[in-house]
């Protein structure tokens, strides 16, 4: 996010993209084979992309991941993202420039989200710088930025009907909310304060707070002091499983905004939603990284 909160950035890169239907209906037997690097922005200009890429768009070392025309890397005291994409349909415009974070610490954690460890929450810098130089207009910022990753052997929808996740930055630093119901009726209610050392310490929750559903009606709710009154102050990403924004709630008596997350996973195996989200995920197999072949 943006110092000033007028403007966002996601960068999800996945191997074995879990949302595309390309990939579930493939079967999921071949996560290289499908794989994503996922750019969102937020706030005036903003831009979605999400090109579900075959195998040989992907390559990677220790300290980079490549895949297409954009990657990832490293270099042992920034992660430094650079991006070319085009937007998902309806739009067709290119996405470039640069993302550099810098971590104030590196943790240690990991987190299994079901018992058997099938899926893993691995929250690698939870506190960061964010410099952001994109290829647009107003779209050179600085703010505070995350940055972690989740593994898992089986498909979400298989393992979880519903989730939440919320981070938080706080005056000592930042606090994450990890919220699941699992499909054999058990849930996952997880709060964790870090540090800038990347210390961590496992909270009490607060209490669940419900906030108004998503355009597409997907139920919201997050944690926060007694009384307190969650609101949303940026509409992220609106999908008819998956809701991002800007919400603002309280903790420790003190007024807070982050980044939250709703996931329905209920609807999102239902075979009828595929279809829409391919018109959103455009499946490009092919890809030559010795070529000036377009993206």
């Amino acid at each position: 996010m943006s110092a000033d909160g007028q403007r966002a950035i996601s960068v999800i890169a996945f191997i074995g993209s879990v949302f595309s239907p390309w990939y579930r209906w493939s079967g999921r037997r071949d996560p290289e084979n499908h794989v994503c690097m996922n750019v969102a922005t937020y706030g005036p200009g903003g831009r979605f992309t999400m090109t579900d890429r075959g195998r040989s768009a992907l390559r990677q070392t220790k300290d980079m991941l490549r895949i297409g025309p954009s990657k990832m890397g490293w270099n042992g005291k920034h992660l430094v993202v650079e991006i070319d994409e085009i937007t998902a349909p309806p739009q067709f415009a290119r996405v470039r420039g640069t993302v550099r974070l810098t971590p104030s610490a590196i943790t240690d954690q990991e987190l299994p989200l079901t018992e058997d460890g099938a899926h893993v929450w691995r929250p690698f810098a939870p506190i960061t710088q964010i410099e952001v130089d994109m290829e647009a207009p107003g779209w050179q910022w600085a703010g505070h930025g995350y940055f972690d990753a989740n593994f898992g052997v089986r498909s979400l929808e298989e393992d979880f009907s519903y989730w939440t996740w919320g981070r938080y930055p706080t005056r000592d630093g930042t606090t994450c909310f990890y919220d699941a119901v699992r499909r054999d009726g058990t849930t996952l209610a997880q709060a964790a304060r870090f540090d800038a050392s990347g210390d961590v310490s496992d909270i009490e929750p607060p209490p669940r707070r419900k906030i108004g559903k998503s355009l597409w009606q997907v139920k919201r709710e997050t944690r926060g002091d007694d009384a307190s009154h969650p609101k949303q102050i940026m509409n992220m990403l609106d999908a008819p499983f998956y809701s991002r924004s800007v919400m603002k709630t309280r903790l420790d008596a003190e007024d807070v905004i982050g980044v939250h997350e709703a996931l329905d996973l209920r609807r999102f195996s239902k075979p009828w939603l595929k279809p829409m989200i391919a018109l959103r995920v455009p499946r490009r197999p092919g890809w030559r990284f010795d070529s000036d072949q377009s993206a």
